[in-house]
């Protein structure tokens, strides 16, 4: 399977119908179940995780008892414009083709979906990890390998997330500024500069990058298909040391 060789921002998506992905990873289709999340997480915004659970308790319950171990989490984490978002894409893709349940749990549409009373101060940076943690946990738990992409840019928000999920793996996209400033897909960069949006990492606000990461991509120098072949061996050694 070949990905795009360039990392644009991918919103490619395909649901998942036996879980609840549609309302946590980039799509652009219809979902009712969506919807009616959105409409709940507006009025009920402190609950709105929990809202996942509700709706696919049925769905994402093991297939017979016993059949399924515990899912594993890969924390892609990384300024915006690494390539976070395009190499979850590639390693969702891979791992549900091998027969593996695996969901993409997306930074950008968490805080569309959950977040959009959140604002960019630490606090609600750490509101919106501890969210995604929450429903990267309840995914685990039922036998889903969940990927995540965001920039989580504070590694006290990072060891939050290693302490929460048992099976994780921090993954940390290496991309020099420059070359994430030249990419600049979403025009975030150029906005930033202008002081248009405050508080932006790797501008206006720190990124402390991973001490010890249990993987560096470095997406100026590696491509696409690397990047998906490096996590998804990272994926089978953390599965592998944890089943021993």
């Amino acid at each position: 399977m070949t990905y795009r060789s360039t990392f644009e921002m991918s919103r490619k998506y395909v649901v998942n119908e036996k879980t609840a992905a549609a309302i946590v990873s980039p799509n652009h289709g219809s979902c009712s179940d969506g919807n009616r999340i959105d409409r709940a997480v507006r009025s009920q915004d402190l609950v709105a995780a929990r809202a996942v659970a509700d709706l696919s308790r049925q769905d994402l319950s093991p297939r017979s008892a016993g059949s399924e171990s515990t899912g594993t989490t890969l924390w892609l984490t990384g300024l915006s414009g690494a390539g976070k978002s395009t190499i979850a894409a590639g390693v969702v893709g891979q791992l549900r083709e091998r027969g593996l349940r695996a969901e993409w749990l997306d930074g950008d549409e968490l805080r569309r979906v959950f977040g959009q009373s959140l604002g960019f101060s630490r606090e609600d940076r750490f509101q919106n990890i501890s969210r995604a943690v929450y429903i990267a946990g309840l995914l685990n738990r039922h036998g889903v390998n969940v990927v995540v992409s965001m920039i989580t840019p504070y590694a006290e928000m990072r060891d939050y997330a290693r302490s929460e999920l048992p099976r994780f793996a921090e993954i940390y996209v290496d991309c020099p500024l420059a070359v994430c400033e030249a990419r600049d897909v979403k025009g975030l960069y150029g906005k930033a500069r202008r002081g248009e949006i405050q508080a932006f990492t790797g501008i206006s606000d720190p990124y402390e990058a991973p001490a010890q990461p249990d993987l560096v991509l470095r997406t100026a120098e590696n491509d696409v298909d690397d990047c998906v072949r490096l996590v998804l061996e990272t994926f089978i050694t953390l599965r592998a040391g944890l089943e021993r």
